[in-house]
């Protein structure tokens, strides 16, 4: 079996594939204060507490944007899995041409998900990852990553307004049924996930009609992209896995 790790700036995701299918899936927060010994541990603990046995893992690969958390990671996976992981990174067959000043810039995370969108969707298609930040990441019929966006994350902007503004309250993110709103929640609630909303179909209609490719397919995943579309009408694909799909396929490309 394969353990697939994404690290995250909030949260790091775990998969277990046995073949082609993802048997086990986990999320815990990324936290760069914890030793090799507590990473590997708790890693470990979360088979031991499912019906998949660490023992069975043969391989792992990671992806992550966090550099400060990789000794801590790698060090905890090779104590407690007795395995040497894949990481993602430079010289790495992907598949994906990367049309940027400095590719060594791109994060890991963007480079998984094209791949995944290249080899799983094909054709030219926009990436969406709803995260920390929000990534718009554009690839070609060719396998070119042609460019790229960089947005605030919705929990982001949240967590500004409420640090910020001494009486604005902490808010669950969800989208309000109208926009006629009553009550400070609301106000904040419809503000933040209608901007966003706004933001997407914006940014998507531009790249289409610059890049001349009305036709590519929208691809979204990330943590709150039902958020933005939960009505179907601005995703083609909603895949909440892509990133580890990606990391799959990089597996079996670079194994």
């Amino acid at each position: 079996m394969l353990l697939v790790i994404d690290v995250g700036n909030t949260n790091i995701v775990l998969g277990v594939y046995k073949d082609n299918k993802i048997v086990k899936y986990w999320r815990m927060a990324t936290g760069t204060k914890k030793t090799a010994d507590e990473t590997g541990i708790f890693i470990h603990s979360l088979f031991d507490a499912s019906d998949v046995k660490a023992s069975c893992i043969d391989a792992v690969i990671i992806s992550s944007v966090v550099p400060d958390i990789m000794y801590s990671l790698t060090h905890g996976i090779r104590k407690y899995f007795n395995i040497e992981p894949m990481i993602v990174g430079a010289g790495m067959k992907t598949g994906i041409v990367i049309k940027r000043d400095n590719p060594k810039e791109v994060g890991a995370d963007r480079i998984v998900n094209l791949v995944a969108a290249k080899e799983i969707y094909g054709g030219a298609a926009i990436v969406i990852d709803y995260g920390t930040a929000d990534t718009f990441d554009v690839i070609n019929e060719k396998g070119e990553f042609i460019t790229g966006l960089i947005a605030p994350g919705i929990s982001i902007c949240a967590d500004a307004l409420y640090q910020r503004a001494a009486q604005l309250p902490k808010v669950e993110i969800k989208k309000p049924k109208s926009v006629i709103v009553k009550n400070t929640v609301g106000s904040i609630q419809a503000g933040i996930v209608l901007g966003h909303i706004g933001q997407t179909v914006h940014i998507v209609r531009e790249l289409k009609r610059e890049l001349n490719l009305p036709n590519m397919k929208v691809i979204a995943t990330g943590g709150l992209a039902k958020v933005i579309d939960p009505d179907k009408t601005i995703f083609d694909v909603l895949d909440p896995t892509l990133t580890l799909k990606g990391l799959k396929i990089l597996y079996e490309k670079n194994k």
